[in-house]
């Protein structure tokens, strides 16, 4: 939420400014204004006449259901990554892992109030985030997110879904197929949607494997990031990576999520809803610059199946992807927000091409992984 100028203003830092009292941060609020430009939770930036400035959030409980696990989560992830980082004799580890400031006289990271839920952590000075999607960053991304899942292998304390089923193919797979029966919309007659259906259902069965070899007992599940882009990273001065960040999807799943779905964004030629097809494709320097970062951190604990499969991974994303979009255009558009009528159907298109874009390259990529 933005703020705004005069009166109404005032009320509402008076608000943010009560909420802000209610947890233990050291010294006097001074000013509250927006922070970032987020598009799930509402930031504030909290500046005090004590050493520290603050991060105020207001966590949105429409997609994030349960916050007391969400926190939970965040805070067992937290703590255990400090613990290593002190272990590990590291400096600066204020700036190295998020910290969360619990309620005065409580130990709980949360508070609700008219059916809004808020917390904060203390705001780490100093530190960048970056746009830029290129071999660099690309670089960094993959070796900050496997170090994170390297840091949290042998994290003991169970972890809860905070988006359940969030990357599970075999459940989008029936989400499609139950859409396809349904036919809400009226739009299985539209030659287009029966081109695509044939299209997706060849590879169905491969897609969803990732479930059949878990359950088999051959493939683990991890505590993952599941939201691996470039500007969920934080950088000091000197482009050194300080910490991952964003960390409300946290939660056990298969190391597919984290290498996957940074690929299919940043692998992609152009933007996920570019109607022309024929500019889509699969950057491969992406891939080697991201998977070189990645393996440099994450081999520590990569199982041989785990490493096998990172090019089924590259290739998953953007299948899962175009079963969603193309389940929500069939279902008549209920869920992905739209701009005009045929968008989810354009997003499909798109991420279709990028699919095979990138299955096309599994040769290549096993063999910058050397498998």
């Amino acid at each position: 939420m933005g703020l705004t100028k005069g009166p109404f203003n005032h009320i509402i830092n008076m608000s943010l400014e009560n909420i802000a009292k209610l947890f233990a941060i050291e010294g006097e609020v001074k000013e509250i204004k927006p922070l970032g430009n987020g598009l799930i939770n509402d930031t504030y930036k909290i500046t005090t006449d004590g050493p520290k400035a603050y991060v105020l959030q207001r966590v949105n409980n429409a997609i994030f259901t349960d916050v007391d696990l969400l926190q939970r989560n965040i805070v067992a992830v937290t703590t255990h990554i400090r613990r290593k980082l002190e272990a590990a004799g590291e400096s600066d580890i204020d700036r190295k892992v998020l910290t969360f400031v619990p309620l005065k006289g409580s130990d709980c990271t949360w508070y609700e109030e008219d059916g809004k839920y808020w917390r904060i952590s203390v705001f780490i000075p100093d530190a960048y985030t970056f746009e830029t999607v290129d071999p660099k960053y690309s670089r960094f991304a993959g070796e900050a997110f496997g170090r994170f899942e390297a840091m949290l292998a042998d994290l003991d304390e169970p972890l809860g879904e905070t988006i359940p089923d969030f990357h599970n193919m075999e459940l989008r797979a029936r989400q499609l197929h139950e859409a396809v029966a349904a036919d809400k919309a009226g739009r299985m007659a539209e030659p287009e949607v029966r081109a695509i259906l044939a299209e997706l259902l060849p590879f169905e069965e491969e897609m969803c494997k990732a479930e059949r070899m878990h359950r088999e007992g051959i493939l683990p599940k991890r505590i993952c990031h599941c939201d691996t882009k470039v500007n969920n990273m934080m950088f000091d001065a000197d482009g050194n990576v300080l910490c991952v960040i964003d960390l409300d999807t946290v939660m056990p799943s298969f190391v597919f999520s984290d290498f996957g779905d940074f690929l299919r964004t940043a692998a992609n030629t152009v933007a996920e809803d570019d109607p022309v097809v024929e500019k889509v494709d699969f950057k491969m320097d992406i891939f080697e610059a991201f998977a070189e970062g990645y393996l440099k951190s994450a081999s520590v604990f990569l199982t041989p199946v785990e490493k096998e499969n990172l090019p089924y991974a590259a290739c998953l994303f953007p299948y899962m992807q175009a079963v969603r979009f193309f389940a929500d255009y069939i279902n008549g558009d209920t869920y992905y927000k739209i701009k005009y009528p045929e968008h989810n159907l354009v997003r499909t298109r798109n991420q279709v091409a990028l699919f095979k874009a990138a299955m096309a390259k599994v040769p290549e990529m096993r063999k910058i992984l050397g498998i």
